[in-house]
């Protein structure tokens, strides 16, 4: 089932369809330019793995806060002392192997702005790839990136295509905004 049909036929609870609504309607499958952002994103896909999109649309703001605002520059300088933090902090998911990945994971992609300019460059300079392709590129990059982590990130963000349906109106105001 794809999410636009699950977004419009499968959510009972008003609050959790508003969330999933505006989610659907205005962020998923597009494109994200800003660094920070892209990050933002990666980190909930990597919190997500075992657990339903609906807990991170719930936590998506307490994430923000937690992660200094997804600022890939002050997530890669975690220290110790943030990582104790993040494991008392309720608001997010407390595992210790995804919040390692969110600094390893900031720390390498300021390294591939060194030498891409963004991590938008280096996304940017390896599109189009097969979901193969970017699986391998990913895990061979960055850690806590499986497959389905690597898919829904990369169609989140409109490196894949399948984020909407044919058939579903914000389809043609993607496909308009990006030609």
């Amino acid at each position: 089932m794809s999410y636009c049909t699950y977004v419009n036929n499968n959510i009972s609870e008003e609050a959790d369809y508003l969330l999933h609504k505006h989610y659907h309607d205005h962020q998923y499958g597009f494109p994200i330019d800003n660094d920070d952002e892209l990050f933002g994103r990666l980190l909930l896909e990597i919190n997500q793995a075992g657990l339903s999109w609906l807990l991170m649309l719930r936590k998506q703001e307490s994430f923000r806060s937690a992660y200094s605002n997804f600022s890939i520059e002050k997530v890669a300088a975690y220290d110790e002392n943030d990582r104790e933090r993040l494991l008392q902090d309720p608001g997010i998911i407390r595992n210790r192997l995804k919040i390692n990945a969110a600094i390893v994971n900031a720390q390498k992609i300021l390294e591939l702005k060194e030498e891409f300019g963004s991590f938008k460059g280096w996304l940017d300079a390896n599109h189009p790839l097969t979901k193969l392709e970017w699986v391998k590129l990913f895990k061979k990059t960055f850690k806590f990136t499986g497959g389905e982590i690597v898919n829904e990130f990369l169609m989140s963000t409109g490196y894949l295509p399948g984020a909407h349906d044919v058939d579903c109106p914000v389809y043609s105001s993607i496909h308009v905004a990006s030609n």
